[in-house]
């Protein structure tokens, strides 16, 4: 057991002792009284009640006072109410109500409220926020809903009835809150809002809610819906199904060099049962959370390395998770395939990209290197748009980056260009290819032919072409 749950049970011990003392004391008094008024006349069956009296009573008034203090209804800091009630309190709205809505709002700048002003000041916004919301719902004459603190700087708030009938509000928030300060504190906020026509399970909708906030905040206008056509829990089965059964389609999209083709980039669909297809954004994030991304990436990594194995121009080019490059089963299963196909030697690239700075880069660092040394070839993913992608160009020895999509969608922007240029000499420097992909018409790709770049990718150029179907 913590330091911290022996002197928790130590406090809650001593405070119940504290309470329950005056109580046992006036029970223990009337016996007592009752004794000494009445000696001659008692039975020998009071004193056996009364000692049951007495050990059920102290062992039930501390079991109420000590289990009292372990179920907390408001959080601490912001004074609404903790996750855990607040998930009781859901599910049981859910089981009442046909139409329910749920809407989270975020502080998305806590963390640097933290660091720049202090913990205090990060704990003040967050109780004035609570404040502010409810005080808000009022004057739109919403009361008596459930607010709870879930997680870091995000507040979820549940309202009877379908998102129709708050997205007017939700938008009007959201423009209140714009340049909104507390205590001459900046406060950026994001929003988000589901309803129960996506799913009645409240986990799903959580995680909904979530996603919902992180694609709103590269976003101008951050109440965007996104609907679903499957239920999550029959999405999940079909994504086990998919991955244990191998039904998949597997895409390719080819990449010039001086308008030559000299790789392909590789894409996947998981199929379904019935042969419908689950497109990349409905899965990655079910694959994650049921921790089958390694299986995944080496199930695709598998049936790509069979299809280069068969082209022996074209450098196959696979999205592979950086979490199951760190994974030394992975990585040994990708020892064996390359052993088994040999001839891929250098004709496999993987393409890595996540938005979190992986810290332990000398183990990390370890891996790429030992990659390459399979003759996998390296590619950063979101080069110029994660701060992970240029600190592991700095750290590792890689062949390639890929510029972020958003430089070849503001082609025309002239600092952007110089932007490209610079990455264009830096890349050179290091002996490294450099990237462009997205390039979807002639004018965007005349412009990227004035730069340094050294491969092209898009729709102007190629469309995409099944290579593999189960």
């Amino acid at each position: 057991m913590f330091l911290p749950e022996i002197k928790e049970r130590e406090y809650r011990f001593k405070l119940a002792l504290r309470m329950g003392l005056p109580i046992f004391a006036l029970m223990f008094a009337l016996i007592f009284h009752t004794v000494i008024t009445t000696y001659d006349n008692l039975d020998s069956i009071f004193y056996i009640e009364s000692i049951i009296v007495l050990i059920f009573g102290i062992y039930f008034i501390f079991y109420l006072i000590y289990s009292g203090f372990e179920s907390k209804i408001t959080d601490d800091v912001s004074k609404v109410f903790t996750r855990t009630h607040l998930n009781k309190y859901l599910k049981k709205d859910l089981l009442k109500n046909k139409d329910y809505t749920l809407i989270l709002i975020s502080v998305d700048n806590l963390n640097d409220i933290n660091n720049r002003y202090g913990i205090k000041s990060g704990d003040k916004v967050l109780y004035e926020l609570g404040r502010w919301i409810y005080k808000y719902m009022k004057e739109n004459s919403i009361t008596n809903f459930p607010i709870g603190h879930v997680k870091g700087g995000d507040f979820v708030l549940g309202l009877k009835g379908t998102s129709d009938n708050y997205k007017t509000i939700l938008e009007l928030l959201c423009l209140k809150t714009d340049g909104l300060k507390i205590d001459d504190i900046e406060v950026k906020i994001l929003t988000a809002m589901k309803d129960t026509t996506f799913s009645k399970d409240l986990d799903f909708l959580l995680e909904n809610l979530f996603e919902l906030k992180e694609r709103n905040r590269n976003k101008k206008q951050n109440t965007e819906f996104f609907d679903e056509d499957i239920k999550p829990s029959e999405l999940e089965s079909y994504v086990i199904n998919a991955i244990r059964s191998k039904q998949f389609i597997l895409m390719k999209q080819d990449i010039y060099a001086d308008e030559k083709v000299v790789m392909c980039e590789c894409f996947v669909k998981l199929k379904r049962a019935d042969g419908n297809y689950i497109h990349q954004k409905s899965y990655i994030k079910i694959l994650n959370k049921l921790r089958l991304m390694s299986d995944y990436d080496y199930m695709v990594l598998e049936k790509s390395v069979q299809e280069c194995n068969k082209n022996s121009d074209t450098v196959f080019a696979i999205n592979i998770s950086p979490t199951s490059v760190r994974d030394r089963k992975f990585f040994l299963k990708v020892k064996e395939l390359l052993e088994t196909y040999p001839h891929v030697k250098n004709k496999v690239m993987f393409i890595l990209g996540e938005k979190e700075y992986y810290s332990f880069t000398q183990r990390y660092g370890e891996i790429i290197k030992n990659l390459r040394n399979l003759g996998i070839k390296i590619s950063i993913d979101k080069f110029g748009s994660y701060h992970s992608s240029f600190l592991y160009f700095k750290e590792f020895q890689v062949d390639a980056i890929r510029l972020d999509s958003s430089y070849t969608k503001n082609i025309d922007n002239e600092s952007n260009i110089k932007i490209i240029d610079g990455f264009c000499v830096m890349a050179k420097k290091f002996d490294t290819k450099i990237w462009m992909k997205m390039v979807e018409n002639e004018h965007t790709y005349n412009k990227v032919k004035k730069t340094d770049i050294d491969y092209v990718q898009g729709k102007y150029l190629s469309e995409l072409e099944t290579i593999y179907e189960s």
